[in-house]
């Protein structure tokens, strides 16, 4: 009779004889690899058992567990960096082009006051208090 190759992952591990082990490798490979299932190996007519096959995530040991998490913290503080540096940038980058708008908005309401006098043109007005908070701001870095 067939085993499937895949079965449901149990908490208990399951338990083959070396010579079931020997013909199925493959397949309890493939299942470690794919379900996270430990698969342990005993004697054939003795059950305790002589070896396993484990996923290879659970084969690492705890130094290299370490160097991967040392690692990953390096890589991550690294990323932390430079979103840090792109974040400043793009601030100092958006300060300056607010410095420019204002600095322009301000030269046009200059050259509209010279034109019409200020508070005539109701219109005007309104514009004007629509850009009341840009016109306070001081253009100057």
């Amino acid at each position: 009779m067939a085993v499937p190759a895949l079965t449901p992952h149990t908490d208990q591990p399951r338990s083959v004889p070396l010579r079931e082990a020997r013909t199925r490798f493959t397949q309890l490979v493939a299942l470690a690899e794919l379900t996270d299932t430990v698969t342990v190996v005993t004697r054939d007519g003795d059950p305790r058992p002589v070896a396993a096959i484990v996923p290879a995530a659970a084969a690492r040991t705890a130094a290299q567990a370490r160097a991967d998490a040392d690692r990953l913290a390096a890589v991550t503080a690294g990323w932390a960096r430079r979103l840090d540096e792109a974040h400043r940038q793009s601030s100092r980058r958006h300060s300056a082009e607010l410095r420019a708008v204002t600095a322009a908005l301000a030269e046009a309401w200059a050259e509209l006051d010279r034109r019409v006098r200020p508070g005539t043109d109701p219109d005007l007005a309104r514009l004007r208090a629509a850009h009341a908070d840009l016109l306070a701001a001081d253009p100057t870095p």
